[in-house]
């Protein structure tokens, strides 16, 4: 294996993987770019524009099944300027989420992040409730979350150390850091956590700070930024699509627009993760299939009156398991009325190439 495919955090079990039927000129790349049904691969020497085999494309069950940013490919290099995919190697972490909207079905947002640094900004947009939810769909994903608060030179130490005792207490066993992307302060700290050859992955609200923080580490303008309205401190910033960038140092960075919806499709895995205390509760409840609404001897109404979990955390937990197995359902009903118009639809083809040769 080439030094460049190292850099980029390829291991050689991926390989190993792989689809003996595919073309033996195929060699490992990873996508940096997805745009619609455009892409753009690297080795490691450069990108390179991309597209799919039909093959690839036409038996795709889902949006998941196709490259997104982040992946390991098969692809064949044509010339400096094409090269074909012919497989998405298996993921390591997968991050993805609802689409916005009322259509339920998974968006795939990025893949084989080692960890994903979910930006909040220390002013009034601050919610520990929507750092919940990146926290359970990073969980879900298998990808290991640490918590960075923008803008600690916009408040004194002491918010400063309120708006940590917030995250904190929503985060589990992630880690807190404030910074300021302004005056450097915490700065250090942040490039600590980085290593070079592991993905990491940039989520959070437009104009909390994402493009700018990459720009740091960068010591370059790789992404355009503008300043954010002063009325309501809502971004304005210019990220578009994911897009994995290598850095000088070695780091490999994902930045992604602001999520604005972040629905979750059966994320059971998050969901636990996240709300460990409360899960753990869930075992010493007296009924089995206690709902934790309103049973007797349930451990976790027990925990919330005497003040253990506070009430809008517990609010969040149950909104976010109900809104997961309601959406799972509908998926899954989605998934099994596709399958039954694909059966229709091909039983008509069958009939009709029948009729067609009578």
């Amino acid at each position: 294996m080439n030094n460049s495919l190292e850099m980029l955090g390829f291991d050689q079990a991926r390989l190993d993987e792989a689809d003996p039927s595919i073309p033996p000129e195929c060699v490992p790349l990873r996508v940096t770019q997805v745009q619609k049904e455009s892409y753009f691969v690297t080795d490691g020497s450069g990108d390179v524009y991309a597209e799919v085999t039909g093959r690839l494309l036409y038996g795709a069950a889902e949006a998941v099944d196709l490259p997104v940013t982040g992946d390991w490919v098969m692809g064949q290099v044509v010339d400096s300027s094409l090269a074909i995919i012919h497989k998405v190697l298996p993921r390591s972490s997968f991050l993805r989420r609802k689409t916005a909207g009322k259509k339920t079905d998974y968006q795939p947002i990025a893949s084989n992040i080692d960890t994903a640094l979910l930006v909040q900004a220390m002013d009034e947009d601050f919610s520990v409730r929507r750092l919940e939810r990146y926290l359970v769909m990073v969980r879900e994903g298998q990808i290991e979350p640490v918590i960075l608060l923008s803008k600690s030179d916009l408040q004194k130490p002491e918010n400063v150390a309120e708006y940590a005792e917030s995250a904190r207490s929503v985060s589990g066993a992630a880690r807190v850091l404030a910074f300021s992307n302004e005056t450097g302060e915490g700065f250090d700290g942040v490039k600590k956590l980085l290593v070079p050859s592991k993905t990491y992955c940039l989520l959070g609200s437009s104009g909390v700070g994402k493009s700018t923080l990459l720009n740091r580490l960068a010591g370059e303008e790789l992404m355009e930024t503008k300043e954010i309205r002063e009325s309501d401190s809502k971004g304005r910033h210019t990220t578009t699509s994911r897009s994995l960038k290598i850095l000088d140092n070695g780091i490999i960075m994902i930045d992604t627009p602001g999520m604005r919806e972040l629905g979750n499709i059966g994320a059971g895995t998050g969901i636990e993760e996240t709300f460990g205390e409360i899960h753990e509760l869930e075992g010493l409840c007296k009924y089995s299939d206690c709902t934790h609404q309103h049973e007797d001897d349930c451990s976790i109404l027990a925990a919330v009156e005497s003040g253990d979990i506070a009430d809008d955390r517990f609010e969040s937990y149950l909104k976010m398991q109900r809104e997961s197995a309601h959406n799972e359902r509908s998926f899954l009903e989605k998934k099994k009325r596709d399958k039954s118009l694909g059966k229709l639809y091909k039983s008509v083809q069958k009939a009709n190439r029948k009729n067609k040769g009578n």
